[in-house]
């Protein structure tokens, strides 16, 4: 059977892929340098056209290479070999753009043999574990995680060491409109603001305003709640997210975030009955909720 098709289960293949990205020995000393296979010329390394990651600092790359320069490269890029004698990168793309900043003409690598899929695991796993990551690109990181790989909340929590609320209060920023994740990206907006926005209608609006007027979270959720209890037609709209439940306002969150789509929760007052209301934003969207409903897959 072909590698690249043979699936794996998460227990094994994530816990063994994150060893390749922290290792014991770094966990306990982080300083320490891991031990390269060999040494390669710098123009053998290619890096990895699927990278997840796109944003590079020019000022934390220009802070690296001034680094590499004065005390060389400590941890070895992940590679696989590839066609034509080269290695591509699997973890270390900064490394090896500020290696090649500081004109050096060898980087050191650990050569792993890895198929397509584990690649854009390792990479996507290696991002989440930066400390510099915005919230948008820790959350797109999950949200990969979970569509190509099938992991689950619960799962990515225990191996990666996070909190499930963690993971899904970062999947449900993805919810927002695009213009208020670019704020987000840009550090216009903290993840406090965006939090407050998902549930708003006017989100976009409502950033801007932030915004331009230096609120605050506590003046965000605020502003917020106060959008939202303004007058609008409700003939047959749901309940309004300050008047729901904390349980109903979470499984909200937990269906938007797995769907990737705004999901609304109605009962009816005295009732067990009620609605669910599934937004989609694209034909696309649209199939896959017809997809999921039919038991496809």
């Amino acid at each position: 059977m072909d590698k690249k098709a043979k699936p794996r289960g998460l227990g094994r293949g994530l816990s063994a892929l994150m060893a390749d990205v922290t290792t014991a020995e770094d966990r306990v000393n982080p300083a320490a340098p891991r031990r390269p296979d060999l040494t390669v010329p710098i123009e053998r390394v290619v890096p990895n056209p699927d990278q997840p990651r796109r944003r590079f600092s020019k000022e934390a790359l220009d802070e690296l290479a001034s680094s590499v320069k004065e005390k060389g490269i400590i941890q070895p890029l992940i590679v696989r070999e590839v066609a034509g004698g080269n290695f591509e990168i699997v973890a270390g793309e900064r490394r090896w753009r500020a290696a090649q900043q500081a004109q050096l003409h060898e980087v050191p690598v650990i050569v792993r043999d890895f198929d397509d899929t584990e690649v854009l695991e390792v990479a996507i796993i290696e991002n989440i574990q930066r400390a510099d990551l915005n919230a948008v690109e820790e959350a797109a990181g999950y949200r990969q995680l979970m569509d190509r790989f099938g992991h689950t909340q619960e799962k990515l929590a225990e191996a990666l060491g996070k909190s499930r609320s963690h993971i899904a209060n970062l999947l449900r920023l993805l919810n927002l409109p695009e213009d208020v994740l670019e704020f987000l990206r840009e550090g216009q907006l903290s993840a406090g603001h965006a939090r407050a926005l998902v549930t708003s209608e006017n989100a976009s609006e409502l950033a801007k305003k932030i915004i331009r007027e230096g609120l605050s979270v506590r003046e965000t959720e605020a502003l917020v709640k106060k959008s939202d209890a303004e007058p609008r037609e409700r003939s047959k709209a749901p309940k309004s997210y300050e008047d729901k439940d904390a349980d109903t306002r979470a499984l909200e969150g937990d269906l938007s975030a797995n769907l990737g789509m705004r999901v609304t929760i109605s009962h009816e007052p005295g009732g067990e009955r009620g609605r669910i209301l599934i937004q989609y934003e694209n034909l696309d969207q649209l199939d896959e909720i017809c997809r999921v409903l039919s038991g496809g897959h």
